[in-house]
């Protein structure tokens, strides 16, 4: 492992940072685009190996299918409502500029329409295919993240991230659900890993682009507040990620997989964040942008295998 350089391949840390900088070219792609994949992508990382552990094992692959088919609709869904909340001042920053309802390749009426019909498939796949519950919970953290995230928070508190990261981490508790028809204490320890994880992920991608929140006048922490104090605040964030992820190994039995890898994860998360602190460039921030994705991507990863080769 080499700190700084990201352990996922370059093709999904490269597209986290432009989501929506290149135009769609067909009709149909910009429907695609309105969804945002490549933030699903990182979504459903986390709700296969939440079902993993629920189960103790692998759970029905039909099951695991239509649980990443219904949570992506979701997700796309809830996306999409947010291009379309968006769309004024999207063309204001360079990384959105090219999204359709600002390029014109989808009128908001249909951007609207299409959300939320996959929020009306969404629920109805998660539904019959597990429980009410799992469908329930994707649709509350859809209209979270409109609701309280898009429309509230978003221009009008530094907290916009923090609290809104709620709905980024309700994919595992609708994994968990979906297997167990119930929400547990190892559930609500990875949605925190989630949503504690989200304020440093985000911010360090803020301080990238923190120019164009400032000219949109979106108040993301860097944009209000110190490079100095943003960055102490994304490591007192990192480690509470840290330390919240090595409450699921006496809760699940967790073994030796899982705790090596929680315990290098966090720690070089923790070294990542505050190193930026001595090198607060757009450059360094990036980096941590990246390994944070690593980060998550590994952390789950490492739930699912150490379930699955016990």
């Amino acid at each position: 492992m080499v700190l700084g350089r990201p352990l996922v391949p370059s093709r999904l840390t490269s597209a986290f940072s432009h989501v929506g900088s290149r135009p769609a070219r067909t009709r149909i792609g910009a429907y695609v685009v309105l969804t945002k994949p490549r933030i699903i992508e990182l979504l459903l990382i986390t709700t296969v190996p939440t079902m993993v552990l629920a189960e103790g094992g692998w759970p029905d692959t039909w099951l695991v299918v239509l649980t990443v088919i219904g949570g992506t609709l979701a997700a796309g869904g809830a996306n999409a409502i947010n291009m379309y909340i968006d769309r004024d001042i999207d063309h204001l920053m360079e990384r959105t500029k090219n999204r359709p309802l600002v390029t014109g390749r989808v009128t908001p009426r249909n951007a609207l329409v299409f959300a939320i019909t996959l929020e009306v498939l969404a629920f109805a796949v998660l539904a019959a295919s597990s429980n009410v519950l799992a469908g329930a919970l994707a649709i509350s953290a859809t209209l979270f993240y409109v609701f309280i995230y898009s429309l509230w928070l978003k221009r009008t508190s530094r907290q916009n991230i923090v609290i809104g990261g709620a709905a980024g981490a309700a994919p595992v508790l609708v994994g968990w659900a979906a297997v167990t028809n119930e929400v547990s204490w190892s559930a609500v320890v990875l949605f925190l890993v989630i949503f504690l994880w989200t304020p440093p992920h985000f911010w360090a991608l803020a301080i990238r682009h923190v120019d164009e929140y400032r000219a949109a006048s979106v108040p993301m922490l860097p944009v209000v507040e110190t490079l100095e104090r943003t960055v102490r605040t994304m490591g007192v964030y990192a480690v509470a990620v840290a330390l919240v992820s090595l409450a699921l190994i006496p809760l699940n039995d967790m073994g030796v997989i899982y705790i090596g890898s929680s315990v290098v994860l966090g720690a070089a998360f923790v070294a990542m964040t505050f190193r930026l602190g001595r090198t607060p460039t757009p450059a360094a921030a990036m980096r941590v942008f990246s390994f944070s994705i690593s980060y998550v991507t590994l952390l789950f990863l490492a739930v699912m295998l150490d379930v699955l080769v016990r």
